[in-house]
């Protein structure tokens, strides 16, 4: 299975790219996390809130990956236990999809890509910064594929 991660926004911090690729390197073989950088609109182009969204939504509809579920990070989104994930994870598994998750730029994701996606997901009811929700979400895959490989890296308390 590959989880695809589709990221709006680029050159992060170097303490984000070493902590997202720590998970990326401990993911089995079966598993493995693909980071896709999608480039921002442009905040100083006279463009509205709306008309940013789009444009980074057809950003990001042009890197989905064909037959991918779609799952669009948003505060807004169901909240999920890792449990939860790695049962949702799980499911797909089992039907030979792979995952495509979508972290949007500064002013969120347009509102016409939430409604395509196949799930809307929070990491927090808080807002993140979008390099923390990077490393945030590598963290959590990696612990739902460790739940389901019975690896002891997760406890339940």
């Amino acid at each position: 299975m590959k989880f695809h991660i589709l990221a709006v926004g680029n050159r992060m911090p170097a303490w984000i790219e070493e902590a997202f690729g720590e998970y990326e390197k401990r993911m089995p073989r079966e598993a493995r996390m693909l980071l896709r950088e999608i480039k921002p609109e442009r905040r100083d182009s006279g463009k509205t809130v709306d008309q940013i969204q789009e444009s980074e939504a057809e950003r990001i509809g042009a890197a989905m990956p064909r037959d991918a579920s779609m799952v669009v990070l948003d505060e807004r989104g169901v909240l999920l236990s890792t449990m939860e994930l790695a049962n949702l994870i799980e499911s797909w598994m089992g039907e030979g999809r792979d995952a495509a998750f979508v972290i949007g730029g500064a002013d969120g994701v347009s509102a016409a890509l939430r409604g395509r996606a196949d799930r809307v997901l929070s990491l927090s009811r808080m807002t993140l910064p979008h390099g923390l929700a990077r490393v945030m979400l590598a963290e959590q895959l990696y612990r739902a594929v460790s739940i389901i490989n019975h690896h002891p890296y997760h406890r339940e308390g």
